[in-house]
C-alpha cells in the first residue's frame, strides 16, 4: 500500500464502528502537503536493535492469530494526555484480527483532576476533587505512573467507570478485574462497590500502592465510592490511577501523558518506578521533549541525563524492551518564533539511541524540519500555537507512525512489502 492510501484513513472518522465504511482516496496527498518529508518516515536503527526483532516477532504472532501478548507504553505530554494519535495507533494494532485486542489496562480519571480526559473512556465522580500535576511546580503530592493525582477531602464520592465512551468501537473493552492506585498508607477512606456481590476476591499491593478487585463477572462499566472513615480535618483520599483488566491476549497499549510534562517533572513522581515494575513492556515509545525545550533556559545536559534515566528504568522492568525514541515536532515559542532547541534535542536523541542500541522515529525531520510547523499551520493541520495539532494533523501523525512501524516490521522479518500494513488496516 502506498502512502497515498494510508493517509486516506486520516480523513476518515476516528470511529472504527464500521470496517466496511467507504473512505475517500486522496491520491494527491503528497502534492497537497509537499512540505512533509515523506521519504524520512522510517524507524531508524531498528535493524541494529535485537529488541525490535523480538517485538516484531511477537506482533507477527498476534497478527497471525496466535495467543501472544504485547504491551506498549507511550509516554509524553499534552499530545499523549489527549490520546488522539496514540489511540488511533492503539486501535489499528488491536484490529489486526478478531483476537488482537488486549485489555484496556491503565487509565487515569483526568476529569476528577479538572483537566481534559481522552474521549474513548469515561470516569466521572461527584463531590469536590482537586487535581495536582507533576508539571506544576507549586503542586506537591504523591504521584505514580500517571504523573497526576486527584485529591478528595469530603465525606463521600461516587465514582462511575466506563471502559468505552462515544461508541467508537463495536469490539468494546470489558474487564473482570479492576485496580485502584491510591494512598493506601492512609486509612482515612474506604472503597466500596455499588454492587457488593460483584467482588469475588481482593488483592492488596503495598509496594505499588493499589488494591485489586476480582469480579464475579465480566463488565464494561462499574460504580464504586470512596467514603471517609475518620473525622480528622486533614483526612484525604489520593487517586493515582485505575487499571481495567481481563484475561485477553493481544495488544495492550498504555498511554501516559500529562499536560506540560517534561522529563524533569516526571522525575518528581515518587512511585513511578514502583508502578512501572508491575509490567513487562515490550515497546516503550518516548515522546517527551516539547516542554523540556520550550523555554530558552533549556539545559541539554539535564535533558540527556533524564532521558537516559528513563531508558534505564524501562530496561529494569524488561531488559528486552524495545524503546522507540521519537524526536518532538517542530514548534513555536510563545506563538512568535520557531523554536531552535528542537534541533539540539534531535542530536541528543540520536546519540542515546546509538549508545543503547534502540531506534528513532524522527518526526521533526518528517514534518519538514525547522519552522515546518508554520506550513502545518497554514494547511490547517496545527492550531495557531504551532505546538499541538488539529484532529487531521494527529491522524496523519498516527498513520505515518503506523506505516513506519509496519515497514520496519516487514524488513526485520523478511516479509513482502506492504503485507503487514494491508493486514493491519484490513485492505
Amino acid at each position: 500500500m502506498t502512502i497515498h492510501k494510508l493517509v486516506t484513513f486520516c480523513f476518515a472518522l476516528i470511529s472504527f464502528s464500521s470496517m466496511a465504511q467507504d473512505y475517500t482516496l486522496l491520491d494527491s496527498i503528497q502534492s497537497r502537503y509537499p512540505f512533509i518529508n515523506w521519504k524520512a518516515n522510517e524507524i531508524k536503527f531498528a535493524e541494529d536493535a535485537p529488541s525490535f526483532k523480538k517485538l516484531y516477532q511477537k506482533l507477527d504472532a498476534i497478527a497471525n492469530g496466535e495467543e501472544e501478548d504485547v504491551h506498549i507504553f507511550h509516554i509524553g505530554g499534552s499530545h499523549i494526555q489527549a490520546d488522539i494519535y496514540s489511540n488511533r495507533l492503539r486501535t489499528y494494532l488491536q484490529h489486526m484480527n478478531a483476537t488482537a485486542k488486549g485489555q484496556r489496562g491503565f487509565v487515569y480519571p483526568f476529569k476528577l483532576a479538572g483537566t481534559n480526559n481522552p474521549s474513548n473512556y469515561s470516569i466521572t465522580a461527584d463531590g469536590a476533587w482537586k487535581g495536582y500535576r507533576c508539571s506544576i511546580k507549586k503542586d506537591s503530592v504523591a504521584w505514580g505512573l500517571a504523573g497526576i493525582s486527584a485529591v478528595f477531602k469530603d465525606s463521600v464520592s461516587n465514582i462511575s467507570v466506563k471502559a468505552n465512551h462515544r461508541g467508537y468501537d463495536q469490539q468494546q473493552y470489558d474487564f473482570n478485574r479492576i485496580r485502584v492506585f491510591y494512598d493506601d498508607w492512609s486509612t482515612d477512606y474506604e472503597i466500596s462497590f455499588k454492587e457488593a456481590s460483584l467482588i469475588a476476591d481482593i488483592i492488596v499491593n503495598k509496594e505499588a500502592h493499589y488494591i485489586e478487585y476480582a469480579l464475579t463477572k465480566t463488565v464494561k462499566e462499574i460504580d464504586f465510592c470512596v467514603k471517609r472513615m475518620t473525622d480528622a480535618p486533614e483526612s484525604e483520599f489520593l487517586m493515582m490511577g485505575l487499571e481495567l483488566m481481563n484475561d485477553n491476549h493481544g495488544v495492550e497499549y498504555t498511554s501516559i501523558g500529562v499536560n506540560g510534562a517534561s522529563f524533569n517533572f516526571y522525575n518528581r513522581c515518587r512511585y513511578f518506578n514502583d508502578q512501572l515494575m508491575l509490567y513487562t513492556p515490550d515497546l516503550f515509545i518516548v515522546s517527551v521533549g516539547t516542554n523540556d525545550a520550550y523555554h530558552p533556559d533549556f539545559d541539554p545536559e539535564a535533558y540527556e541525563m533524564f532521558y537516559e534515566k528513563l531508558m534505564m528504568d524501562v530496561q529494569k522492568a524488561n531488559p528486552d524492551c524495545a524503546i522507540l525514541l521519537t524526536v518532538p515536532n517542530d514548534s513555536y515559542y510563545k506563538r512568535k518564533t520557531p523554536n531552535p532547541r528542537t534541533r539540539v534535542m534531535q542530536k541528543i536523541i540520536y546519540k542515546l539511541a546509538k549508545k543503547h542500541h534502540m531506534a528513532v522515529w524522527d518526526f521533526y525531520e518528517i514534518m519538514g524540519g525547522f519552522n515546518s510547523s508554520m506550513d502545518w499551520y497554514k494547511h490547517k493541520l496545527m492550531p495557531s500555537d504551532r505546538i499541538h495539532f488539529k484532529q487531521l494533523g494527529y491522524r496523519i501523525k498516527a498513520d505515518l507512525l503506523l506505516q513506519a512501524l509496519a515497514n520496519s516490521w516487514e524488513q526485520s522479518l523478511g516479509l513482502e512489502h506492504n503485507t503487514v500494513l494491508n493486514r493491519i488496516i484490513h485492505e
